[in-house]
Order: C-alpha cells, then structure tokens, then sequence
C-alpha cells in the first residue's frame, strides 16, 4: 500500500472546472475547487487499498510558497506517511519540489502532472518568464506571494528520487511544461516523461488515465 499526497496547483474556480468537465457542475461555497480537482481520481486509488490525501492549500493572498510546503510536510510527518506518491500539479510542482527536499526519506515517487519544476532559486514567476512567457498573460495568475517567492533547495537531495512528468499537450501552460519536459529529457534514468492530449487540467479530462499513472507510480 502506499500514501498518496496530491497537490493542487493554483486554486482554480468552480466555472473553469465545470468547463472542462462532462460530469455534473460543482458548486462550493467560495466558488473555488482547491483539493477537489483530484476527485476524479482518487476513487481508482483507494480501491486499490491506498491511502490519499488530498488537501486545499491555504488561499494563495494570505499565504507563501514556504506556507504551502509547510502544509503539505505537515500532513506528511503528522500522518507519519512513508512510501509516498507525492504529486503535483501546475504550481503545485514547486511545491512538491520543496517537500521532496525536505523529506527525501518518506517519498517513493514525484508525480508532476503539467507542472513546474523549478531550477534552485526560481521562483513560479521565474520559470514562466525562462520559458518565455508574460506571467500576467495567464488567466487567473495574479502577482502573490506563492509565485514569486523563489524556492531555495539542494537538487541532491532529490537527485535519485523516481519522478514522473506528465505534460498535456493541449495545455495553455504549454510554453513552461515544454522547457520542463527539455530540461528533463537529458535528466537521467530517475525521470519518466509521458504526453497526454489534454488541457492544463487532465483530472478533469482523462481522470482514468491519471490515475493509472498514479498507480503505475506505485508499482515502479
């Protein structure tokens, strides 16, 4: 059995949501998803007798990149998880690329599902405009704490850690998930790089298909 830890990127509303999805429109009280984007997800893991978890992250307007990895070590370390699956999506890459450094002992495998993968000393901010790209030509990204704090780790802490990276090729993040996917080509063996024909939000699109990476993840 192992833990799995899923990590949402920047919090998306329930309109863009219920765009992408052909399931029944979710409404929340605040009109945001946060860790509920996995929903789709989760249900192929826990039958398969593994335990997930699944939180929404502090509002990014009140909190900082060092905030979020703070929360997500906590559940970690609170839960006393080991052998996990720790994935993130979208900014939520940088998120797990801080936890992994911190706890490289209790994770098996990073799971990064069209996301940033920060170079030491980048911020989210930084990685788009390497690719690049205007950070404020993305819908929805405002100019928060989260993304422009850069994000100070040891790259060998995390070396030999397995990784996956999912990069949707239909996906309006194109322009930073491309120079991920380039800078990992030449990575080494640690890394696993799969496309898939979706948006940015594959969980909504493709859930089956993320979750059996997620479960191969596991199993490797």
């Amino acid at each position: 059995m192992a833990d799995y830890v899923l990590v949402h990127g920047g919090n998306m509303t329930t309109g863009t949501w219920n765009q992408l999805t052909t399931g029944s429109p979710v409404q929340t009280p605040d009109g945001t998803m946060g860790g509920m984007i996995w929903d789709p997800v989760i249900p192929a893991l826990n039958a398969q007798g593994h335990r997930t978890f699944a939180p929404t992250l502090t509002d990014e307007n009140t909190t900082t990149l060092t905030g979020h990895i703070g929360e997500i070590e906590k559940i970690i370390t609170d839960n006393d998880l080991r052998d996990v699956i720790l994935t993130g999506h979208s900014y939520g890459g940088m998120i797990i690329t801080g936890v992994a450094a911190r706890l490289p002992e209790r994770i098996r495998h990073l799971v990064y599902v069209d996301a940033a993968v920060p170079d030491p000393g980048h911020s989210l901010f930084d990685e788009i405009i390497a690719s690049g790209s205007d950070p404020q030509s993305f819908a929805g990204l405002v100019l928060a704490a989260p993304y422009v704090e850069k994000l100070e780790f040891d790259e060998r802490a995390i070396h030999l850690l397995k990784k996956t990276y999912i990069r949707c090729t239909k996906s309006d993040f194109s322009a930073v998930t491309l120079r991920a996917w380039n800078k990992i080509a030449a990575a080494g063996p640690q890394w696993t790089c799969l496309e898939l024909p979706s948006s940015h939000v594959p969980m909504a699109e493709m859930p089956d298909r993320i979750a059996r990476v997620l479960l191969d993840a596991a199993e490797n």
